[in-house]
């Protein structure tokens, strides 16, 4: 489980069988006082990758650089040997859901109400509900106070 902020917007690989991958950096900060009271604060930075489809797509249609995300999922590191032949590893954070925490500061208005929060709202329910459906309180209750 991480809490972090995206450092850049996500990239996404389309494969030719229907599959999306989604990776973005993401960084969490730690906040700490030291022994003699000074503060400190450590960031580290991990590469997130989705491999989900349908997270994949909420990803790349609403996070953004400086999204605050909480993120589950497993680590998943790999080594693999480069062209000069030298041994490499990478650990990556495989999600497996994300949670948008709040308002990116630096969007406007307009982009933070595209949000999936308002995005997933279904506009048939609000047309269907109608303020003069509801209950009205009739005057002449049995209720003594």
């Amino acid at each position: 489980m991480l809490i972090g902020n995206l450092g850049k917007d996500p990239e996404v690989r389309n494969f030719d069988n229907g599959g999306k991958l989604v990776r973005f950096p993401m960084a969490t900060t730690e906040n700490y006082t030291d022994r003699e009271g000074n503060r400190k604060e450590n960031t580290e930075w991990h590469t997130v990758v989705v491999r989900s489809p349908r997270l994949g797509e909420v990803c790349e249609r609403y996070l953004k650089k400086g999204d605050k995300v909480f993120i589950e999922g497993k680590i998943r590191s790999r080594q693999w040997t480069d062209d000069h032949n030298q041994t490499r590893y990478n650990i990556e954070i495989a999600a497996d859901s994300m949670t948008m925490l709040g308002p990116n500061p630096m969007r406007s208005r307009e982009e933070a109400s595209e949000t999936p929060r308002n995005a997933y709202r279904n506009v048939d329910e609000d047309q269907q509900y109608n303020a003069d459906d509801s209950p009205q309180q009739e005057e002449d209750d049995d209720f003594p106070f």
